[in-house]
């Protein structure tokens, strides 16, 4: 168990602090207790913050335009709306975090249903941790709870082959929610 304390003058810089920690061999687990302070001539308002967050995700390629609905409240970022792929979602959180004024980001932008076959679900998140440099397959056991749950389990060798898991199987159409019980055996 890691413990992370202090103040940082991003919430980029917060969240590269975490995932620094996270591929250190041995990390089961992340504290965070990080703040993320402005000096005052950093300072935005919700409005300015939300103007350049409208802005920002307008101009990233991988953000659909129109689907995404931001709130601003005390330097927290709130993202809703639909996207079809599991990494447009991610990639509106990533524009936002890098921006001036941002404390924190809920990332509540939800995944489209596509239509396709459960088995061909299963069959494709099988085939990118195959194709995976970072994740062992063999060890890793892909369960579909439904349509657009599917569970991990089995044993990786650290929190960052978890956490591989975890993206490669999000890249699957139509997955939005992953249970991964996969355990860290170093």
């Amino acid at each position: 168990m890691v413990t992370l304390t202090g103040q940082v003058f991003s919430y980029a810089n917060k969240i590269a602090a975490e995932k620094a920690v996270k591929k250190i061999k041995g990390v089961k687990a992340v504290a965070e207790d990080i703040e993320v302070g402005y000096d005052s001539q950093d300072h935005k308002t919700d409005t300015e913050i939300a103007n350049v967050v409208i802005d920002a995700l307008a101009w990233n390629i991988a953000v659909p335009k129109n689907n995404i609905s931001i709130k601003v409240e005390d330097g927290w970022v709130y993202l809703s709306g639909k996207v079809e792929w599991w990494y447009q979602r991610e990639a509106a959180k990533r524009v936002a975090q890098h921006l001036i004024g941002v404390k924190g980001i809920i990332n509540n932008i939800s995944i489209k249903q596509k239509a396709e076959k459960l088995y061909q679900i299963k069959e494709r998140i099988v085939k990118a941790f195959e194709r995976s440099a970072y994740i062992d397959a063999n060890t890793i056991t892909v369960e579909l709870v439904d349509a657009h749950i599917i569970k991990l389990r089995g044993k990786v060798n650290s929190f960052a082959e978890k956490i591989e898991a975890q993206k490669a199987a999000f890249y699957a159409p139509g997955i939005y929610e992953i249970e991964n019980e996969l355990e860290i055996i170093s």
